[in-house]
């Protein structure tokens, strides 16, 4: 009797030390989806602190929420540096890869970027930041001049997310500058049927109509 009596009080404590993991996993990612970003920071930095470094789970879901408030914050090198922190325990957490790779983007690092949004892809060609990925994609094929693969990419992109109003408008200008200029006109037009005040959809279409 006594060995049950004080095995469910070690079984009560073993539940309530989850629950306050959980819950306090949970804090980070509501922290950040309430733009509150430096709290989030602060919470995942003492999370990463005491979750050992066997927990891979529970430190890539800190990485991730950690990565993700850094790129709000505008602190895209913080969110590198943490990116490849978390790359080096876990090589293949997409959501890991794709901070990196946004994170590169800002930097202005254009291959290494590229690179891992196509690591990305072949990870987790499904994954919910999927049109996202192809998005940051086309703009980087725009600085690189490749307007036929930015066109593809846009356009995929597109295919997650028909309904973004200034992904149509830089599909217009990477068919522009291809000199597809009726899908062009095409696109600048959808966008500003989603957005009638978008003026980069605007400009767009009175150049190539000029």
């Amino acid at each position: 009797m006594r060995y049950s009596h004080w095995g469910a009080i070690a079984l009560c404590i073993i539940g309530l030390v989850r629950s306050l993991h959980g819950q306090q996993k949970q804090d980070a990612l509501v922290l950040y989806r309430e733009g509150r970003y430096a709290e989030a920071v602060e919470t995942c930095l003492r999370e990463l602190e005491q979750y050992g470094v066997d927990d891979f789970r529970s430190r890539m879901d800190a990485y991730s929420v950690l990565g993700w408030s850094y790129i709000r914050m505008g602190e895209y090198q913080n969110a590198l540096n943490y990116a490849r922190e978390a790359r080096n325990e876990v090589r293949g957490d997409p959501r890991i890869v794709e901070i990196e790779a946004e994170a590169l983007f800002y930097l202005g690092r254009n291959l290494e970027s590229l690179a891992l949004f196509e690591e990305y892809v072949s990870l987790n060609s499904t994954g919910n930041r999927i049109d996202v990925v192809y998005y940051f994609m086309g703009e980087l094929f725009l600085r690189l001049a490749e307007f036929s693969r930015a066109d593809i990419a846009f356009s995929t992109a597109l295919y997650y997310s028909p309904q973004v109003a200034r992904w149509w408008a830089r599909l217009g200008y990477a068919k522009e500058q291809n000199l597809d200029i009726e899908g062009a006109a095409q696109a600048y037009t959808r966008a500003l049927e989603l957005l009638p005040s978008l003026e980069e959809a605007k400009v767009g279409l009175e150049r190539i109509q000029g």
